[in-house]
């Protein structure tokens, strides 16, 4: 199987399209080139071609007639027509891949939108002049393109085929790199998804005002903020530091706003300054943004809790 893209420069965007067929193709070779025969002969063209069409392999974006974009509006580029294509089935392969688990069709597609939404959609923003960086000067645009050859590296290979076989080492590397970046995001999204169920039956403190959470690395917020109105504070048990620590529980996902906040009287001690606040001998430390809380036993941090609770509410 043959894969073929642009030469000179790549970006972010046919970067990130090529990644994902080595995901699924991992035997596929890669030809980077404008000529049209070698184009035309292989098994999918990506971001050159002046075609799109799934159908045939073809996912190319700079023909004039395109006008292809997302519901929200947001225009494809050669990334996220791959991606529409085959990321559920990308989502599958590297769920299986890096966390032994088969998921369903339905939230291999549930989570290859999300990260369309959290990922893919800017790399194309980019690529099409949108937006000049996705995101930020340091974002996965910035940072993909910072794979290239520069002046000094051409000048240091002495130009012609050393640049060029050393441009497509870097084009692998960057794939690589994308790749990790893919699985990640799965990774993360299916221990989400696989973490409600324990999160939903963890046990209840303190009148059902505080959730307690026997595994420190379950991801939470998300499920007691749209579930758990009633929960003011999260207690976790962290097993690689073997310690107990209290969380606030944030309004929404963007904001560091909390339902409440440990008391100011705690915040940036440690140690023994804080245990004189709290009279908890175990307290290790509280967050100068009281935002998060230690103590090295449960009956001390489930201390600290009352306490918490008690200024809360007062």
């Amino acid at each position: 199987m043959l894969i073929a893209t642009h030469g000179g420069k790549f970006h972010a965007d046919d970067a990130w399209a090529c990644a994902v067929l080595k995901v699924l193709f991992p035997e596929a070779d890669i030809v980077r080139t404008r000529e049209a025969a070698r184009i035309e002969a292989a098994d999918f063209a990506i971001d050159v071609g002046g075609i799109w069409d799934p159908a045939s392999g073809r996912f190319d974006h700079h023909q004039k007639e395109f006008g292809g974009a997302r519901t929200t509006g947001v225009p494809y580029a050669s990334a996220g027509l791959v991606w529409k294509e085959y990321g559920a089935r990308c989502v599958a392969v590297l769920a299986e891949r890096h966390t032994g688990q088969q998921i369903a069709d339905d939230t291999a597609q549930q989570i290859a939108y999300a990260i369309d939404a959290d990922v893919v959609q800017y790399l194309d923003l980019s690529d099409v002049g949108v937006a000049r960086s996705a995101p930020g000067s340091y974002g996965l645009s910035a940072t993909v393109s910072g794979f290239n050859p520069g002046w000094l590296d051409e000048q240091r290979l002495g130009y012609g085929e050393a640049v060029e076989a050393f441009r497509m080492s870097q084009f692998m590397r960057a794939l690589e790199f994308l790749t990790d970046i893919m699985s990640n995001a799965v990774r993360y999204r299916v221990g989400a998804i696989l973490a409600v169920s324990q999160v939903r039956s963890a046990e209840s403190l303190e009148g059902g005002r505080v959730l307690f959470l026997k595994n420190a690395a379950l991801p939470w917020s998300s499920v007691v903020r749209k579930e758990m109105p009633k929960v003011l504070f999260v207690i976790s048990y962290s097993i690689l530091e073997n310690r107990y620590i209290l969380h606030t529980v944030p309004v929404d996902a963007e904001s560091f706003d909390a339902r409440a906040d440990l008391p100011a009287s705690w915040a940036g001690l440690r140690d023994a300054d804080l245990a004189a606040v709290t009279g908890v001998p175990d307290a290790v430390f509280c967050h100068t943004g009281r935002f998060i809380a230690a103590a090295r036993s449960l009956d001390g941090i489930r201390t600290m809790a009352r306490q918490a609770l008690a200024e809360a509410e007062a």
